[in-house]
């Protein structure tokens, strides 16, 4: 165990035996630990403030994946979201030129707030997959390390690049005509050529969502699955296909309008502690 992870350890015995108020932030808590609650598997909160119980690894190599960054240990998801990448990654595997998938983060062991990175994750409902073409699935540990996706945006993202491809258009279509997706995030010239590209049915494009960055790898953001009570799903997308909102994103990219010299600035973002998320989540942490 690192420095860190007892110096976290510690702090997590402390702050559970600590009175109401107690400040130790809630990602020291949930980065120390290394494997998953011994719960029944539940999203618990929201995608940006809650946790998961009973989470399950995604094997770090399978037939037609591979989760990359290892070191991280950010490769813990809800049964559903397990299922969804490798019936994703089978669905990758038969597109020309790939083999699989390259499967980014996921979530923590636990879920909750991350060390660093992304304020969402925090469910097991969420996945970031590389728009890397996955061509080997025989890569090492170091290799996962050093190794990069690819980027597919021109023009600060107002347009594709000579990167994307038809493969990635059907893989994206895939992803979000599975019933357990609720959106996904993408750069806005991959919604708007999506939306100039696809000729068939287009009710799946209302769920790609154009959001900044996520030009690397797209965001694949599940549903609650049915039953769990206490996972607080997102408001789902506006009715139709979203295509005037991604060129509208476009347009500004291409053409930002001026600062609005009084605007107030933006209030900085609180960390979270324990207290801050749902009461479950204490007990999420000492199982």
């Amino acid at each position: 165990m690192t420095l860190a992870r007892l110096f976290a350890c510690l702090m997590l015995v402390v702050t559970l035996a600590a009175p109401a108020g107690a400040q130790t932030l809630a990602k020291q808590l949930f980065g120390a630990k290394d494997s998953a609650s011994e719960h029944r598997p539940a999203a618990i909160g929201s995608y940006a403030k809650g946790c998961a119980a009973g989470a399950v690894q995604l094997p770090e190599t399978g037939p037609t994946w591979q989760a990359m960054r290892l070191s991280r240990n950010r490769n813990w998801g809800l049964p559903d979201t397990i299922d969804f990448i490798t019936d994703l990654s089978r669905f990758a595997a038969r597109l020309p030129g790939w083999n699989g998938l390259y499967v980014g983060d996921i979530s923590q062991p636990r879920g909750g707030p991350m060390l660093s990175g992304h304020r969402s994750h925090q469910l097991g409902l969420d996945a970031d997959i590389w728009m890397l073409p996955g061509t080997r699935m025989d890569l090492s540990r170091q290799q996962r390390e050093n190794i990069s996706s690819i980027s597919l945006r021109r023009a600060n993202g107002a347009y594709v690049n000579d990167n994307w491809t038809r493969q990635h258009h059907e893989l994206l279509k895939a992803a979000a005509s599975d019933r357990r997706v609720a959106r996904i995030f993408v750069f806005p010239g991959a919604k708007v050529q999506m939306c100039k590209d696809e000729t068939g049915n287009r009710r799946w494009l209302r769920k790609i969502r154009p959001w900044w960055g996520h030009h690397y790898h797209f965001h694949v953001r599940l549903s609650c699955p049915r039953g769990m009570r206490a996972c607080v799903d997102q408001t789902p997308p506006p009715p139709g296909d979203g295509c005037d909102e991604a060129q509208a994103w476009v347009n500004n990219i291409l053409n930002p309008p001026p600062p609005d010299p009084n605007a107030p600035k933006p209030a900085p973002r609180r960390e979270y502690v324990l207290a801050d998320l749902p009461d479950q989540c204490a007990a999420v942490l000492q199982d």
